[in-house]
């Protein structure tokens, strides 16, 4: 079998479809032909250490040996950055590389891998516009801000939601410093920063939305109030307070929520963000798709990226 020296693999797709899986899989079907694979994260919310049940985050004893990167790498009070992880990504990817292994790229959070998938160069910042945008969301909320963003970069708007206030900041600040939308700022998704195999899972919706109702009922059952109460009287920042999730258990900790509130508004936000995930990555002609129950998807995963090495 040729060298996989430079190969980049990414598994991506909407929560729940089984992605963590399947790259697992996948790594030891490449092990079965000689070549090593380690993994590294692309879901925002699992960096964070005592962050578990409400991000699936495998544990270390269901990795089956295989090297995982980038989790646990910020404390709750941190403020996750995908100019960091762009980063911290390519470094750890051509760590795993200088092993003579293939990096598996795995997440659902979409504009995270794309930094690192893609050309993506982030401008820089600026504390006047910063500050002057950020007192607007203070005095109005998010909402004004986002029909802002929507005139000005409607596909921007789609991607970032009506409710990440920090993000919708964020893009209106480099729509003014650089006079272009957001997405232009980042570079166009047709340069790859490294040869990369793209994987999607997907699943039918009606499927779908039974996996994450069910998903979200177990986080309960597995002691999500629990996890999130040790994170409050830890202390945790604004992401990660605001994660799906974490931010209804808090809620329900606090007495704002009732268990039953709090599990049906998680399902209902979790639904909407699998929605966008979705809708980033279907975008991405580069990607090919493999049904999540599909019993030949690592053989046929295993297939694009031997036929790339």
């Amino acid at each position: 079998m040729g060298s996989a020296s430079g190969l980049l693999v990414a598994v991506v797709g909407a929560t729940g479809t089984g992605k963590s899986a399947l790259s697992l899989d996948l790594a030891e079907g490449l092990a079965a032909h000689g070549m090593t694979a380690e993994i590294v994260n692309a879901d925002a919310m699992q960096f964070y250490r005592g962050m578990d049940i409400g991000t699936a985050k495998l544990p270390v004893t269901e990795r089956r040996g295989i090297s995982h990167h980038l989790l646990d790498v910020l404390e709750p009070t941190d403020e996750a950055n995908v100019a960091a992880y762009q980063s911290d990504a390519r470094a750890a990817i051509e760590e795993v590389r200088g092993r003579g292994a293939i990096p598996i790229l795995v997440g659902g959070s979409g504009l995270y891998v794309s930094s690192v998938v893609y050309d993506f160069r982030f401008p820089g910042t600026d504390p006047v516009i910063r500050d002057r945008i950020e007192r607007e969301l203070v005095e109005s909320g998010p909402g004004l801000l986002h029909a802002r963003l929507r005139e000005l970069d409607p596909e921007a708007a789609v991607a970032i939601g009506p409710y990440n206030g920090r993000r919708i900041v964020r893009a209106l600040e480099v729509i003014e410093l650089t006079g272009e939308p957001f997405g232009a700022g980042l570079g166009a998704e047709t340069r790859q920063w490294t040869p990369t195999v793209m994987i999607g899972v997907s699943a039918p919706r009606a499927e779908l939305v039974s996996r994450l109702d069910e998903r979200v009922r177990g986080m309960w059952a597995h002691g999500l109030v629990e996890e999130a109460a040790a994170l409050v009287e830890r202390g945790i920042g604004v992401t990660a307070s605001r994660a799906i999730g974490y931010a209804q258990a808090i809620g329900q900790v606090r007495g704002e929520l009732t268990e039953g509130e709090a599990i049906e508004l998680t399902a209902t936000l979790t639904r909407k963000y699998a929605r966008r995930q979705v809708g980033w990555f279907a975008r991405d002609p580069h990607t090919s798709w493999l049904a999540y129950d599909d019993p030949e998807r690592v053989a046929s995963a295993l297939q694009l990226v031997l036929s790339h090495a």
